[in-house]
């Protein structure tokens, strides 16, 4: 596929996501959860390490900060249950959960 029909089909896709969004408006959408995606998917596979070793810090009365980053492998972790997957399961709640679980990101996110 060429580098042009590849660039159709992506905004043919997004035209489709968009919505009720006005076409100036989708990026300031699509582009974060873009990068919340990717986040995600860069700690999907030790979220659960991560989030057993915050339970044991906390359990512990220490500050879980540096375990968690050595848990997670990455200059950064998230300490939500939740996911992007898992908030679409939950649609009455999620601007709250959301919400959450972009504060639980570690500092270095923000």
């Amino acid at each position: 596929m060429s580098q042009t029909n590849i660039s159709s089909f992506i905004w043919s896709i997004a035209d489709r996501l968009r919505g009720e969004y006005k076409r100036s408006e989708f990026g300031r959408v699509i582009l974060p959860f873009t990068v919340l995606r990717r986040l995600d998917c860069v700690l999907e596979p030790t979220k659960s390490a991560v989030l057993a070793e915050k339970a044991k810090r906390e359990a512990a009365k220490v500050n879980p900060e540096p375990f968690l980053l050595k848990k997670s492998g990455q200059l950064f972790y998230n300490t939500s249950p939740l996911d992007l997957k898992k908030l679409m399961g939950d649609q009455d709640h999620i601007g709250d959960n959301l919400t959450s679980d972009i504060e639980a990101f570690s500092p270095a996110v923000g």
